[in-house]
């Protein structure tokens, strides 16, 4: 037997064996891979369809969305409480009289200004919506900064009155984001303080209004009542200084609790001093007040003026007084005291004049008459450029809320 010549059969053999394996193998996979790509390319297909009808059917639905509700919301335009563009003129006004909340805007806001001030009163045991509800509508509409002056002590309930004063104010939606609050009105003096001014009691009164009101909300700005400043100790006031004194014996640190200094600067005599006059008979007597706090109370704080209530009288009211002024003079004082030293201290945030108009004998310090026609002052200050203030205030956003079908 060759066995060279057998094993080159078994060789070709083999190897042609091989490739034919290897052909076999080949169309069996092609075969597979192209069913395979068949139903994948299928699948893909169907996936895409069914995207494509699915994404009709949403864009359909999306269509078929409706806006059933417009929700207006409010927010403040910013959270500095001493803003730079600040127009300091004010007025002080009474919430009973809507007329007046015109006036005042008529001459704070006039010659280019914007949000002015304006001083209003408020009993503490006066919870009338109605009529508040008004005066914030008001406010608002006439670019108008409130100071609420608080009134009406009750000895025997102010802490009751007190939780419910900051509730009620607390209910409405103020101009600006700041609340300010003057708690109570020169309590140095008999009148202002059932009677018998006591500044031990007014200084647990202070800090139990400032607590209440801020607890109530952070946004409330507190200021202390006014003193009267000009008057000596004489059994119907206390002396400013003693009484902020004992004020600060009673209750360490109570003024470094306010937010603001509440003054009441007139210029004296008689209501009648000139306006370049310095000292607590002046125009400037809040300057005496703040070195008090600070050189002899240790006050921390540099504590912005509120001038809550000053002014000259005027001779002409409803009967002519010539202890008083004439009304030209003192026009001519108001230009003085706002051009030449309110204007120009910059810790004097606000001056809110006494008064828009009272019945005798404090109709002298009118700035209209009994038929609402001006004074004189109220003329000459409307004419004075005024500021276009930018407080944090009060704005108005409104969103769609939608209903879509098949929306959860």
């Amino acid at each position: 037997m060759d066995i060279s010549k057998t094993k080159r059969k078994f060789w070709s053999f083999f190897l042609l064996s091989l490739i034919l394996f290897g052909v076999l193998s080949y169309l069996f996979y092609k075969n597979i891979v192209t069913s395979k790509q068949k139903k994948l390319e299928k699948d893909i297909e169907n996936i895409e369809m069914d995207f494509v009808f699915k994404s009709e059917d949403w864009w359909e639905q999306e269509e078929e969305c409706t806006a059933i509700q417009n929700i207006e919301y409010y927010y403040y335009s910013g959270d500095d409480p001493l803003w730079k563009e600040n127009n300091k003129f004010g007025l002080y006004i009474y919430a009973e009289e809507k007329d007046f909340f015109e006036i005042a805007q008529n001459l704070i806001n006039s010659k280019g200004g914007e949000w002015g001030y304006v001083l209003i009163p408020y009993n503490v045991k006066d919870y009338d919506e109605g009529k508040w509800g008004r005066v914030f509508d008001q406010l608002i509409s006439k670019k108008l900064i409130p100071v609420i002056q608080l009134w009406n002590f009750d000895k025997d309930h102010y802490q009751k009155n007190t939780k419910r004063a900051a509730e009620f104010l607390n209910s409405f939606i103020w101009p600006i984001k700041y609340r300010y609050i003057s708690v109570y009105n020169e309590p140095n003096d008999d009148k202002f303080w059932v009677g018998d001014a006591d500044p031990e009691e007014y200084a647990e009164v202070l800090d139990f209004t400032i607590k209440t009101f801020k607890e109530t909300n952070p946004d409330f700005y507190m200021l202390n009542g006014a003193l009267n400043i000009s008057s000596p100790t004489d059994g119907q006031n206390i002396d400013a200084f003693e009484f902020m004194r004992k004020m600060n014996e009673k209750v360490p640190g109570i003024f470094d609790k306010l937010d603001g200094w509440a003054s009441h600067p007139y210029p004296q005599p008689n209501f009648s001093g000139n306006p370049y006059d310095k000292g607590r008979w002046s125009i400037r007597a809040y300057e005496d007040e703040l070195k008090y706090l600070k050189e002899d109370l240790g006050v921390k704080k540099d504590l912005p003026v509120f001038i809550t209530e000053t002014g000259w009288a005027h001779a002409e009211g409803d009967n002519y007084n010539p202890s008083f002024p004439k009304v030209e003079t003192v026009s001519e004082y108001y230009k003085i005291a706002f051009e030449e030293v309110w204007l120009k201290d910059d810790r004097v945030r606000a001056v809110m004049p006494f008064t828009i108009r009272y019945d005798p004998p404090f109709d002298h310090f009118s700035w209209i008459n009994k038929d609402k026609v001006p004074y004189l002052q109220y003329e000459v200050l409307k004419k004075i450029e005024k500021v276009k203030g930018k407080p944090p205030a009060l704005m108005t956003d409104n969103v769609d809320i939608y209903n879509c079908p098949g929306s959860k």
